[in-house]
């Protein structure tokens, strides 16, 4: 009798999940934003645009979005965004897009520099 009680007490105490648990990683990932990717790759069209008239404009683009891709590491405050805070963070690929551009531009505003295809000071 015994074994017979301490098998029940066993069924009674063990309740097996009525559904599997939750993919942790599908979860993380729903919560994070790709917004930030167009956002930066029309940064850098604008920027490269824009480089034909001085050399400011892309490094200076560069620069912004390089803080911007600080900001998301740090915070969810967005100078990107219209809102300027995001209701969800941004995802890693999107932080490495946006490092990404800002290097970008900023080597192609040097390259620009050294090679004097564009003027420093705008010709307006």
């Amino acid at each position: 009798m015994d074994s017979v009680s301490n098998a029940r007490a066993y069924r009674s105490t063990y309740h097996r999940p009525a559904t599997p648990p939750p993919n942790r990683a599908a979860l993380v990932e729903s919560k994070r934003s790709h917004a930030a990717i167009p956002v930066a790759l029309v940064i850098v069209a604008v920027g490269l645009f824009l480089s034909q008239y001085t050399v400011l404009f892309p490094a200076l683009l560069g620069v912004l979005l390089f803080f911007s891709g600080l900001s998301f590491l740090s915070t969810r405050l967005n100078p990107l965004s219209p809102h300027f805070y995001l209701t969800r963070k941004p995802s890693w690929t999107a932080t490495a897009v946006v490092f990404l551009s800002a290097l970008g531009l900023i080597a192609a505003a040097y390259e620009l520099y050294r090679h004097g295809l564009a003027p420093i000071i705008p010709r307006f």
